[in-house]
């Protein structure tokens, strides 16, 4: 046998330049999109076609439908998506990745790019000098292009040569003559090498490559393409393990989804492989099993030229050369055909599938709610379980799901200022009282770890690549996330104030009320306002950023003016000196409070304001 282990480490390194290129490109394109490619998102909790054709494009862009359903997962994971929304984007995701299928098998068999590979390399590394950071992405997208191609091309190299390792081939004959039993066989190889190199791209360009050369014919190679669309299930499922209820039942969805349809797909398997064949030659594609017949037909009438017709090099033998080269043009032609039809059924399967499936979209939430079912009723509510559980695929796109949780974050901060004003309130020493500045005491925990969570996915973020603008992003939501931690502190700030109070037993009077109803009130209009940014992020609505400012005004005027009567009420004795230092520590923490509102309004109008809204 001639097939050695460097020969098989060459091709493990193929499949991971492959990949790697896949990578690069997706990443460079993503960059080079930057914020229009993130505010498609946006578009997924419309409606159900919508959000199928987010899912589609997304995949479509960044060539990967693992990495946008665990986007997806991850969204569900922090209540920013409900599970019948995340379905519509799943469905979507499947059918976009027949994207790169067509794209390898257009580029990969009618022109043979490896060849321009180069080249093209080297007008991308002049694009990575460029001053311009959108042209650098660009040029990362044509590397990561090449790279993609190369791989392809080093794959179809060190593949197995099962001409010249016999041995190969009858082991592989023993399990493609069983009729439907080898489909069932087929079908589970493409499951289990999907599943471990986590990539149906990958396995689609090696059983397009095994194909094209004849290893397998038509029926066998959609065999292995179908087992690929579950395989590529389990990097979902991987994600959804440290999420909550919610985040499992969105992977078990996906599995769900391409499982019924190989089960349909399987089921009439031999009538929709002759449909395939059908719609290829009315196309004007021809029978994509010809290449199959054609190059088994050359095995038995000319076995020296079927020995020596994927060669890289001419042989010794001129005569023997110019029957190999005339089988040459019509084997690449017959090779792109096959390619085409492998496609097609590729595509077909998965559309068919989404027009069946799309219309089932709420028992499908049903199936999977009655399939794994919430331990308690705090499962059925989405809980913030940290987006650092989920796994980075797409840097750029992790950006909007970073704000959609900062603004999470923020709202959940906005709660301690509700429960300090109950607080202020509440009968000092009552067991309401112990009990409401624990649950505060809680809160502030929880946004001491949010914080440091939230921080450290950001960081995760910034090492991949990244356009100048996610850069900016990024570091203004690390400024926003200590602001809004440093609002919880303020909350609890005010807790330990009136639990010194309690202790000392000082008592406020009506006018005390009353004056702190009113900080209380201007700090919510102003945290209304801060949230109302952070909701669209993105876009500066001037009107809102005005207001802050007006109520951060209005805040230090209000705290001026009640420092200046709480002297001359202490001096008139409306109330003890104690109960006045109470009192303005109370304001004081309050005044901050709005500080860090307008913090949060001034970062948020320097590193996030793309258009004004009036």
């Amino acid at each position: 046998m001639d097939y050695s282990i460097l020969d098989f480490l060459c091709l493990i390194g193929a499949v991971g330049l492959f990949l790697y290129g896949m990578k690069v490109m997706s990443e460079g394109l993503q960059k080079a999109a930057g914020d229009k490619l993130r505010s498609i998102l946006g578009a997924m909790t419309r409606n159900r076609f919508t959000g199928t054709l987010t899912g589609f494009f997304i995949t479509a862009l960044i060539q990967s439908s693992s990495a946008s359903i665990v986007m997806v997962v991850s969204f569900v994971n922090a209540g920013l998506v409900t599970l019948a929304q995340s379905m519509a984007v799943i469905f979507g995701a499947n059918v976009g990745t027949t994207f790169t299928a067509w794209m390898l098998t257009l580029f990969g068999f009618k022109v043979d790019i490896s060849t321009y590979a180069i080249s093209l390399i080297s007008v991308a590394i002049i694009c990575l000098f460029s001053n311009k950071s959108r042209t650098k992405s660009i040029g990362e997208f044509l590397i990561g292009f090449c790279l993609l191609f190369l791989g392809l091309d080093m794959i179809s190299n060190y593949v197995p040569d099962l001409q010249a390792n016999p041995e190969m081939f009858e082991f592989l004959q023993r399990y493609a003559a069983l009729g439907f039993t080898s489909v069932l066989i087929f079908f589970a190889v493409g499951c289990v090498v999907t599943m471990i190199i986590q990539s149906s791209a990958a396995t689609f360009a090696i059983t397009l490559i095994m194909f094209s050369r004849g290893w397998v014919d038509f029926n066998l190679a959609c065999a292995i393409v179908l087992g690929s669309a579950v395989g590529t299930t389990i990097t979902p499922i991987l994600a959804s393990l440290s999420g909550n209820v919610a985040a499992k039942r969105t992977a078990a969805g996906h599995l769900m989804f391409n499982i019924l349809g190989s089960i349909w797909c399987l089921g009439l398997f031999y009538y929709f492989s002759d449909f395939i064949i059908w719609i290829a030659n009315m196309i004007g594609i021809g029978n994509p099993n010809e290449l199959y017949d054609t190059i088994n037909g050359i095995k038995e009438s000319d076995p020296m030229v079927y020995n020596h017709l994927f060669d890289t090099k001419p042989t010794a033998d001129d005569a023997l050369n110019l029957r190999i080269n005339s089988q040459v043009p019509i084997i690449k032609s017959l090779q792109f055909k096959a390619s085409v039809g492998l496609c097609i059924f590729y595509t077909t399967y998965k559309l068919i599938n989404l027009f069946i499936m799309i219309w089932f979209t709420k028992l499908y939430v049903r199936v999977v709610e009655w399939l794994i079912p919430a331990k308690d009723k705090a499962d059925e509510e989405f809980q913030l379980k940290f987006i650092s559980g989920g796994i980075l695929s797409a840097s750029e796109l992790n950006i909007a799901q970073a704000e959609k949780e900062v603004y999470v974050y923020a709202e959940r901060v906005q709660r301690m200022i509700t429960m300090a004003r109950e607080l202020v309130h509440t009968k000092g020493g009552s067991d309401e009282f112990l009990k409401l500045y624990a649950r505060l005491e809680k809160y502030e925990d929880i946004s001491d770890r949010m914080e440091i969570e939230i921080a450290r996915y950001l960081n995760r973020c910034a090492e991949g690549r990244l356009s100048n603008e996610g850069k900016r992003h990024i570091a203004g939501m690390l400024r926003i996330v200590s602001e809004v931690e440093s609002i919880a502190d303020c909350c609890m700030g005010a807790g330990k104030i009136l639990m010194r109070k309690v202790e000392s037993k000082a008592q406020f009077t009506d006018d005390i009320y009353h004056n702190l109803d009113m900080m209380f009130d201007l700090i919510d209009a102003a945290m209304q306002n801060m949230l109302l940014l952070l909701n669209n992020i993105e876009t500066s609505h001037r009107d809102a950023i005005n207001t802050s400012y007006n109520k951060e005004r209005e805040i230090n005027n209000l705290r001026n003016r009640l420092r200046s009567t709480n002297i001359e009420n202490i001096n008139d004795k409306k109330y003890e000196y104690q109960t006045g230092i109470y009192y303005m520590d109370l304001v004081n923490d309050l005044e901050k409070t709005g500080d860090y509102i307008v913090n949060v309004v001034d970062t948020v109008k320097e590193d996030f304001t793309r258009t004004e809204v009036v």
